[in-house]
Formats: C-alpha cells, sequence, structure tokens
C-alpha cells in the first residue's frame, strides 16, 4: 500500500528543505533564470533606483534601456541565476557573460534594497564564480564604480583583487580547475532549485 499523496508530499517537503538548507546556509535557493523569464529580470532592475542603475551598469538606464539591455541577453552563450522569492519575483540577479574564448567570465549582480544585508549577494557572487569554473574559465572579472562600495566589499569578501582607479573598480580573480566535488555541487544545487521553484509555485498556485 502506498502513502497517502499529502503525506508523500509532506516527506518530500521535509527532506527538500533539508537539502536546500545544505546546499545554501542563509536559506534561499538560486536558481537558474532562462529565456522565457526575461520579463521577471526586467521587473527586477527597473525596480531599482536610479542610483542603483547606475552603480549596476556604471551609467543611468532609463526603463527601456534595461528592456533593451535584457533583450539582448544571450541565453545560449550567457547564463543567468536569481532568487525568487515565494510569490516568484525576482529578488536578485546575476548575470554571467561567458567569453567566447573560454578565458574570462564577466560578472554583473544587483538585490533589490529590501533583501540587501541577508548574504543574496555573495550567493549569487560564488553561484556564478562556480558556473564558470565548472565551464574551464581561468578567470572572474567584475567592473563597478568605485562608489560601489557593497559591490567592492562582496568581490574581496569572494576573493577577488580589486583595482581603484578615476572613479571606477576593476576586481579579478583566477579561477581553479574545477573537482569533482565542485562539478557535483552545482549538480545537485541545480536539482534542489528546480525542486525549489516548483514548491513555490504550487504554493503561489494554492494561494492565488
Amino acid at each position: 500500500m502506498g502513502l497517502p499523496d499529502s503525506m508523500l508530499q509532506c516527506n518530500i517537503h521535509i527532506v527538500d528543505r533539508k537539502w536546500m538548507k545544505r546546499m545554501s546556509p542563509i536559506g534561499v535557493v538560486v536558481q537558474k533564470v532562462v529565456a522565457f523569464q526575461r520579463g521577471e529580470i526586467t521587473r527586477h532592475l527597473q525596480r531599482l533606483s536610479p542610483q542603483d542603475r547606475r552603480r549596476r551598469f556604471g551609467t543611468y538606464m532609463s526603463d527601456d534601456a534595461i528592456e533593451h539591455y535584457v533583450t539582448g541577453i544571450d541565453f545560449a552563450r550567457d547564463k543567468v541565476f536569481g532568487i525568487f522569492d515565494p510569490v516568484l519575483a525576482l529578488t536578485g540577479v546575476v548575470h554571467l557573460a561567458l567569453g567566447p574564448d573560454g578565458g574570462t567570465a564577466e560578472l554583473g549582480l544587483s538585490v533589490d534594497p529590501e533583501h540587501r544585508g541577508k548574504g543574496y549577494g555573495y550567493t549569487l557572487l560564488n553561484r556564478g564564480k562556480l558556473h564558470a569554473q565548472n565551464l574551464g574559465y581561468k578567470k572572474l572579472y567584475m567592473h563597478c564604480l568605485a562608489e560601489n562600495q557593497i559591490m567592492i566589499h562582496l568581490a574581496r569578501k569572494a576573493g577577488m583583487q580589486v583595482v581603484t582607479e578615476s572613479g571606477e573598480a576593476d576586481a579579478h580573480v583566477a579561477l581553479n580547475e574545477a573537482t569533482y566535488g565542485d562539478l557535483a555541487q552545482e549538480f545537485i544545487g541545480d536539482q534542489v532549485a528546480l525542486i525549489d521553484y516548483l514548491l513555490k509555485r504550487q504554493a503561489h498556485w494554492l494561494s492565488s
């Protein structure tokens, strides 16, 4: 005799949450963001204040400019990761631009103001770093304004060397060769992230 559906779902939920806690000590799960979710990326970036937009992109970005930027993301080459809240709105996004030569990966990230100080930015940065390393890239690079002290702090925390000049900052770190442990970590993280997204989607559907 099989378990009732309600009990089975409960057991799966408990197991999944245990895995999520192991994969993300701060209690959030980083998801892969795909092409059909461009709208969520756009809405996240358009929620940023003019000052935060300038810090993220190095210049002011209008709503139209943000929409053009998101439309231009090549999901066949680049990777985007994000953190979804319980109603499936993106609260943080990292765009990993992958160079065609396999040498350098460039990273840019943003987090909604109300979710800062919770470790989201550092978690997103490390997710992008792990993916670039597992793809065999040799260096991770990040550029920001020198006034963006939060981003500079995150870069240094992640082991990146930061050079500041003429009001701008460049951060880079050499990536190690991927190990089986690194590959397994990303694979398991992707499975946990899928389950987390499905659970949030189900809960959102039931509450709507």
